[in-house]
């Protein structure tokens, strides 16, 4: 078994602690938010991922979390890459996090990138790692792996929230290695915990390919994005359109929905359009569509309160999907604060989510029936389970904004 150090200990990281941990690892995991060191500690994860607590309890003083990063034979760097301004990736984080690994590194480990991306940043990180510590040899990108090297690698996460446990241990990896062995070296940490199939790569094509897989689902929720304002203007049911469309054969358009939302599907895209922007013109295409999604709700919204004179809206769910309490690049959030700003009086409901965040202040947590009997407007945002067993009496004489097709379900 190895020590094993993850930096980073968010909706990625940390259940990647907590399986290297029951896998035998020695597991120290790092974060700088005093209050998550603190919580993981007292073996609670504080994210909505079923059977994380439990994995946290079986895990006992194999795990323990810490504010800096220890000397370890592998360190996974799981830190956020965010959109930063002018739509280019804020690598702060992952600066940050190789600067606090550097001075206990070792000839010999091995250092695994996890964040999704632009291509080439990889060996930046490689370059920073060598600059911090000119005693140790790294290799470079497409070189030999030289005796007591520290070998540089990337292996883009590939998990869905709500079923992180799942794919982390089922889902097939793609290693990618800055220079000849490293991609083989940084597999070794998984075997003891992925079922799925370990793919070893370049670290470029590691990159790139974590980027394709979620440009080509951002590309493909557009179409059904465009197809619904399209729908809407001929005065046509684009539920109705996609289902007819879909007996061919070979169509399977997916469904509309509010607009695209999550840190991974609404961000990555835009790393393509960053390092390729000439070439990237049908991602660029469909992040500015499924961008402006929420304000052609928005728009429909403000038709059906035209007609009150202090119109009162009721928004039925608040995550960016169904069934999690994930709020990062939401929709409905976006929805929810323009709402606020024209003035309306909006209720949220979300049975995810246990307190709005600051970007709904002036919005009231409320249960759907409640909220729905009082509004004016209902807002369907997002098809939580639980929305589905409503009463369709509750909706009568209602103004209705199904973005997400709930009510012909």
């Amino acid at each position: 078994m190895s020590d094993v150090c993850v930096v980073g200990l968010g909706h990625v990281g940390l259940p990647t602690a907590a399986l290297l941990a029951e896998a035998g690892h020695r597991v120290v995991g790092c974060d700088t938010a005093p209050e998550v060191v603190a919580r993981v500690n007292a073996g609670r994860a504080g994210l909505h991922e079923p059977g994380l607590d439990a994995l946290l309890a079986r895990a006992g003083e194999r795990l323990r979390a810490q504010a800096v990063p220890a000397a370890a034979e592998f360190h996974l760097i799981t830190v956020p890459t965010p959109l930063g301004e002018v739509r280019r990736a804020d690598l702060s984080h992952v600066w940050a996090a190789a600067d606090a690994v550097a001075p206990v590194l070792r000839a010999g480990d091995c250092v695994i990138l996890e964040s999704t991306v632009p291509v080439g940043t990889t060996e930046r990180l490689a370059a920073r790692l060598a600059g911090r510590r000119p005693d140790l040899v790294f290799p470079a990108h497409g070189g030999p792996s030289l005796p007591g090297c520290v070998h540089v690698a990337h292996c883009p996460e590939r998990v869905m929230p709500g079923r992180a446990l799942h794919e982390l241990v089922h889902n097939d990896r793609v290693i990618g290695g800055l220079g000849a062995g490293c991609a083989a070296r940084a597999a070794e940490v998984y075997r003891g915990f992925v079922r799925g199939a370990p793919v070893l790569a370049d670290c470029r094509m590691a990159e790139l390919v974590k980027l394709a897989e979620n440009a080509f689902r951002d590309v493909n929720i557009a179409f059904a994005n465009e197809l619904a304002a399209v729908c809407g203007r001929f005065g046509l049911d684009v539920w109705q359109a996609i289902g007819l469309a879909n007996r061919h054969p070979r169509v399977n358009v997916l469904s509309p929905g509010a607009g695209v939302g999550g840190h991974c599907v609404a961000v990555d895209p835009w790393f393509l359009v960053e390092g390729a922007p000439e070439e990237a013109r049908l991602v660029r295409a469909a992040r500015e569509v499924n961008d402006a999604t929420p304000h052609r709700v928005v728009a429909q919204l403000r038709q059906a309160a035209a007609r009150f004179a202090a119109p009162r809206v009721a928004c039925l769910g608040l995550a960016y999907k169904p069934d999690v309490g994930d709020l990062r690049e939401s929709p409905a959030v976006v929805i929810a604060e323009a709402l606020l700003r024209e003035g309306m009086a909006v209720s949220v409901c979300d049975p995810f989510v246990a307190r709005l965040p600051d970007a709904v202040v002036g919005a009231v947590l409320r249960d759907p029936a409640a909220a729905i009997a009082e509004a004016d407007v209902v807002a369907i945002l997002v098809a939580h389970t639980a929305f589905r067993g409503l009463d369709r009496a509750l909706f009568g004489g209602k103004a209705v904004v199904d973005a997400v097709g709930l009510l012909r379900g």
